[in-house]
């Protein structure tokens, strides 16, 4: 049964007087926290983990413990191990989770709980924050600045070669286990251990190592060497399929697991050998929305932002409204890489939803920049539009892009690369450490809302 929280604890309240007060950032957090819009958005999912959640079953973990441990592991960085440890170990945590005396959920515990969120959630979640950021005057919502950047996926670098391999390696290992618990599958297929990953391993590495090589004749070895590679991976992929409809009769919970891991991964493997045809045998350039980088993260998209240092990136471009008082309002995770210039009219409608009024200011930089969208703005009735112009300028444009209002303006929005910054470096958003599409929405979202709330705390 879904428990809210746990009773107060007079002895702890007494031992709490003991030791050295809350921080006065974290104790500004604490109060935001006990917002019931925000509770009730987290008790809504973690409600619908079992069909009687709510009626029966033994106590569960209570929901505000673990919305408060969620918090603490993003807002310090902490893993679910670290968050669990520090957190039974600190009188001021217990206090912050509301543990008091009880003993602390397990990390498997918090990440279940966590997993039952959805990313739509925690958007409401993190526009919540942004209505009490406002309630407490952190922000008026009159400036707005807007700009966008990549979360990397978890993922080594991509290549077809090494997805092969991975591919086998799963399929591999599936099959055999399947094996183990039928005996019309062991009829059909025939056991291989790990005999086939070991061979795509070492095809992998030769390919890689015959890749480092400029002569012509390498190119020739290397379609050589991918043409068994590729014969290894249809091979046990026809073993998976043989195997799924002997599973599909078996009701126990392990084959099931097993029938959910072979749908998975047949069809990504099999996109992954079909790009592999049409790049290595085809000599065919394979549009980058078509490509899979990613056996494990699927959902990973190829990114080209013109950046020296990263002219390629692995993740998903995200989209970040920041307002006055360092209040980021609004994220959007985006498919693909679409035009900045179209992220423009969705920022400030939602700027206009939020605050019910539109910013004074507006800002993004030149890659949003086109004569619709400063003409939008100024009919939404933007004060100050500050997007420069790429490429020639009239003497016009120049004259309007140096005055005062629209040069303090282009300053002001210089500082939305420093938030970014710190979401990266403090709340992870370098690197989406969580499994699957959902998990990264989830990444992302927490992530952000920590942001948030680091600076709520810091403000008063």
């Amino acid at each position: 049964m879904l428990r809210d929280s746990y009773a107060e604890d007079k002895v702890f309240a007494e031992i709490i007087q003991l030791v050295r007060k809350m921080g006065p950032g974290l104790a500004e957090i604490d109060q935001y926290l006990e917002d019931d819009e925000l509770f009730q958005l987290i008790r809504a999912d973690f409600s619908k983990r079992w069909k009687n959640t709510l009626l029966t079953g033994r106590n569960s973990t209570p929901v505000e413990v673990v919305l408060r441990m969620l918090v603490v592991k993003r807002l310090y960085g902490y893993s679910y191990e670290e968050t669990e440890r520090i957190v039974n170990d600190s009188l001021t945590l217990r206090q912050f989770c509301r543990l008091y005396l009880n003993e602390a959920p397990d990390s498997k515990t918090i990440m279940r709980w966590n997993n039952l969120l959805r990313g739509e959630t925690l958007e409401k979640f993190n526009g919540r924050v942004a209505e009490l950021a406002v309630k407490h005057k952190i922000t008026k919502g009159k400036k707005l600045r807007t700009d966008g950047t990549v979360v990397e996926s978890n993922i080594h670098p991509p290549s077809d070669s090494r997805q092969l391999a991975d591919s086998v390696r799963v399929l591999e290992r599936t099959v055999q286990r399947a094996r183990k618990v039928s005996q019309a599958i062991r009829a059909v297929v025939k056991g291989t251990g790990t005999q086939l990953t070991r061979k795509a391993r070492e095809l992998a590495r030769s390919i890689g190592e015959n890749a480092k090589k400029k002569v012509e004749a390498a190119k020739e070895t290397g379609r050589q060497l991918y043409r068994k590679l590729v014969e290894q991976t249809e091979e046990i992929v026809s073993q998976a399929r043989q195997t799924l409809p002997h599973l599909y009769k078996m009701s126990d919970k392990y084959a099931k697991r097993l029938v959910s891991t072979l749908e998975n991964f047949i069809p990504l493997t099999e996109q992954v050998i079909d790009q592999t045809k049409r790049r290595v045998f085809q000599n065919e350039q394979v549009p980058a929305q078509k490509k899979i980088v990613s056996i494990f993260e699927p959902h990973t998209d190829i990114i080209c932002r013109g950046k020296e240092t990263k002219p390629v990136e692995y993740g998903r471009k995200i989209w970040l409204d920041e307002v006055d008082g360092g209040i980021v309002s609004r994220y959007c995770i985006l498919d693909g890489n679409p035009p900045d210039a179209q992220q423009w009219q969705p920022s400030l409608k939602a700027h206009q939803k939020l605050f019910h009024h539109p910013p004074q200011q507006a800002s993004a930089d030149r890659g949003v920049y086109s004569p619709d969208n400063e003409q939008l703005a100024q009919k939404m009735g933007v004060q100050r539009v500050i997007l420069p112009k790429p490429g020639y300028k009239s003497k016009q444009r120049k004259t309007l892009e140096s005055r005062k209002w629209f040069v303090n303006g282009r300053k002001w929005h210089a500082g939305v690369e420093g938030r970014i910054s710190v979401l990266k470096r403090a709340h992870g958003l370098e690197r989406c450490l969580d499994h699957g599409e959902n998990g990264f929405h989830r990444w992302v979202g927490w992530g952000i809302i920590a942001g948030n709330l680091a600076v709520m705390g810091r403000a008063t």
